[in-house]
């Protein structure tokens, strides 16, 4: 049965420390800087969901439709009373395709930084599967947290989609395929999407939409600073650029000022010159073979593979720790 239950909080003060932290580091270096999982406050993850609907956006129904056509192929992989641990959880739409499939999947953990966002996907989830417990974790899934004891010895599955790891840098990619494989246990499953190297036009325009949606999302984080933080940032004075950088295989975002001015966060000024960029975010794009190196080098044996029809994206099954026979996806390995 399942059991409402609200998510495990991060005690308020510690959030706003550690948000008052970083960006306050970010903003302080050299070249200025801010993480990218500050984002998702309940506007910024409201805005982001707007980005996944945009015709320019490819990702999602990429990742969504790679999905729908391999779910039952991906469910055989996942154990018989399964507790699904999912990074980074968002709207859970993705996440309903694999649950539908794989019925064995006893437990739901759903971790994503925005608390309140999160509850209210996860009642939704409680409505359609009324059978799943569902354990929602209000947690920053990139530092160290516990899941719920309610989980017991339940074999583990990790979902990770939406290519969040491209958000990190290599070591940093690293290093969280590494905490997954300790926190998930020896021989868990991760279910994991990837973006991939592709046409610059392509990749230019999904992070330029027309609609200037994706720009709203980057200023939001100025909105987000001076509304917790006691910012004075004038959002007219910054403009959002994205563009791909061939040579590190990446698109990268930045907020830029359009004037030489001065800006108050915390009671501290910031000089800003005219031009002067926040990058905000990278988003690294892989080959497949790329990524499965990666994964082997984090403690990760690469089980399987799947593919879009035009190669823009890519789902991956990873084993922790365990040597397992390559099998071949619908797309190939």
């Amino acid at each position: 049965m399942n059991v409402a239950l609200k998510p495990r909080l991060l005690p308020p003060s510690d959030a706003t420390q550690a948000f008052a932290e970083d960006v306050m580091a970010g903003l302080m270096a050299e070249p200025k800087r801010l993480p990218p999982k500050y984002f998702y406050d309940q506007r910024g993850s409201r805005l982001f969901e707007e980005i996944t609907q945009l015709p320019e956006y490819y990702p999602t129904r990429t990742e969504t439709a790679i999905l729908q056509a391999n779910a039952p192929e991906i469910a055989k992989l996942i154990p018989t009373d399964a507790a699904m641990v999912e990074f980074g959880a968002g709207s859970l739409v993705k996440t309903r395709i694999l649950l539908h499939a794989a019925r064995e999947v006893s437990a739901y953990v759903p971790v994503d930084i925005s608390g309140e966002f999160l509850s209210k996907e996860a009642a939704r989830l409680r409505e359609d599967l009324p059978k799943l417990r569902v354990l929602p974790v209000a947690a920053d899934f990139t530092r160290p947290f516990e899941l719920p004891a309610d989980l017991g010895a339940w074999p583990r599955v990790g979902f990770f989609p939406g290519s969040t790891i491209g958000n990190f840098e290599p070591h940093e990619a690293h290093a969280f395929l590494r905490h997954a494989a300790a926190l998930l246990g020896r021989g868990a499953l991760l279910i994991i999407g990837v973006d991939l190297v592709k046409d610059a036009a392509i990749l230019n325009a999904a992070y330029n939409d027309a609609a200037g949606v994706t720009a709203a999302f980057n200023l939001n984080l100025l909105e987000r600073i001076n509304r917790e933080l006691d910012g004075t940032f004038k959002l007219e004075r910054f403009c959002h650029r994205a563009f791909y950088n061939r040579e590190k295989q990446r698109v990268e975002m930045h907020l830029v000022s359009l004037a030489r001015q001065k800006v108050r966060v915390m009671g501290k000024l910031i000089d800003f010159r005219r031009g002067e960029t926040i990058h905000t975010e990278n988003s690294y794009k892989y080959t497949v073979e790329l990524f499965r190196s990666h994964a082997r080098s984090a403690g990760w044996t690469p089980a399987a593979f799947w593919l879009d029809a035009q190669n823009y994206f890519s789902v991956h099954a990873l084993i922790a720790a365990a040597p397992v026979k390559a099998v071949r996806g619908s797309a190939g390995v």
